[in-house]
């Protein structure tokens, strides 16, 4: 597991810090989204989260803190939907019932997403690399259940395959986010279910030899 980034603190309550950080997240999503994270100001953020500039520096140092949370709490929720699934006997079933979790998750904090890989850019270095190696402990998930799938003779593919398949499922669901604009046609719930079914074909179905490749 990666260990956290420490943001520092003056506070020593943490019910109330993690009460305080919540509200400076979503002033900070809605004022990212709009104005970009470098247009944005902290006096802004601490408006936007209901309290004084003086009261936002006693729960974090620097603007990019801020943005290092909000990439932080996507994660933490991925992790608090997913923990109850048994990945250890993953299965078809188990699979599917993952990527609902996963993506209906991206349709609760869309905007989240979109901060985060929009403004990720602009973490400093060791915090960039700490949500770099989030994401990848959450398709690492994904990498897990298709290969006890494979175990288990429901799925036939290379490790290779597996590996890229991880990130496409990891991956399609972020278009309900970043394409939601185009796709007002669809609900969650059919958007769940048809990109599912298409990539279950796509894994489960007939190998084409690729000309080439």
């Amino acid at each position: 597991m990666n260990k956290k980034r420490e943001v520092q603190s003056s506070v020593k309550d943490e019910s109330l810090i993690e009460k305080r950080r919540a509200q400076m997240i979503r002033g900070a999503v809605t004022l990212f989204k709009q104005k970009g994270f470098h247009r944005t100001t902290t006096r802004e953020i601490a408006k936007a989260a209901g309290f004084s500039i003086g009261t936002l520096y006693e729960y974090i140092r620097t603007k990019e803190d801020v943005l290092y949370l909000v990439c932080d709490s996507i994660y933490d929720e991925v992790h608090a939907r997913l923990d109850s699934l048994d990945i250890e006997k993953g299965s078809l079933d188990v699979l599917v019932t993952a990527l609902e979790h996963y993506y209906s998750l991206i349709d609760d904090m869309q905007d989240e997403f979109v901060v985060m890989y929009q403004e990720s850019k602009s973490l400093p270095k060791d915090a960039l690399q700490y949500v770099l190696n989030k994401e990848l402990e959450m398709v690492a998930l994904f990498e897990r259940l298709l290969a006890e799938c494979v175990d288990s003779g429901e799925l036939k593919m290379t490790q290779k395959e597996i590996k890229l398949a991880s990130h496409h499922l990891f991956v399609q669901g972020q278009m309900w986010a970043f394409r939601r604009w185009a796709l007002r046609d669809f609900t969650i719930q059919e958007f769940i279910k048809t990109q599912t079914q298409f990539l279950l074909q796509g894994m489960a179905g007939e190998k084409i030899s690729i000309q080439g490749a």
